[in-house]
């Protein structure tokens, strides 16, 4: 059984998936952090982000470990703990140079792939590209300014900036991040975080319930 949920940038969608996989007793597994995990070794090691290449050389030698767990992801490389440095402004800077390359995008899918269901899986095209056999889809939108305001309490940044720069990476993300067909799309604007897991949950087939 698995559960994709989609959607744009800060649109809530680690913490809604941890929410919804905890309810089912199953792993979620956040995409996000393997690319963010990629920019952050090339960023460590100077690579041009645009060179792909270069990028999936310095991966192949530096493998990334995805730790799916339903109280949150960890990623790590050999015994180095990652997860607490992929997100910085520097890792948001890179990371929409590194989730457009089709060949780093083709070494995520790869990875996610690889894990054994049942999971809820994040990201921008778990739904479309990766598991479009899924048994259950939704994807997450709300405005950038919700979503910076959101944001902002997570950071010491100001909302007009974080608002531009989710715009612009709404751009950015524009192609890969469409939902999908048969997706449950839904506006987590008006909504707490409670709140999106249970209408998440209320919409789930009774296939993925009872799996």
């Amino acid at each position: 059984m698995i559960v994709t949920i989609d959607g744009v940038a800060a649109s809530g969608k680690s913490s809604v998936s941890g929410g919804v996989a905890r309810a089912l007793g199953v792993p979620y597994v956040s995409s996000g952090l393997l690319y963010r995990a990629a920019t952050l070794l090339g960023l460590e090691a100077g690579l041009d982000l645009h060179d792909a290449p270069a990028l999936l050389a310095h991966l192949r030698t530096h493998p990334l470990r995805l730790e799916p767990l339903a109280e949150g992801n960890r990623v790590w490389q050999d015994g180095r703990e990652l997860t607490d440095e992929l997100h910085s402004t520097r890792v948001d800077r890179g990371v929409s140079v590194v989730a457009v390359l089709p060949e780093v995008r083709a070494w995520v899918d790869a990875q996610l792939r690889a894990l054994p269901s049942p999971f809820v899986a994040e990201g921008r095209d778990m739904g479309t590209n990766v598991f479009p056999h899924a048994g259950a889809k939704f994807y997450l939108t709300a405005s950038p300014h919700i979503r910076a305001v959101r944001r902002a309490q997570e950071r010491p940044e100001d909302v007009p900036a974080i608002e531009a720069a989710l715009i612009r990476r709404d751009e950015l993300d524009r192609v890969q991040s469409a939902p999908a067909p048969d997706a449950v799309v839904i506006d987590t604007g008006p909504l707490t975080l409670d709140g999106v897991i249970q209408t998440i949950l209320a919409q789930l087939p009774e296939q993925v319930t009872s799996a």
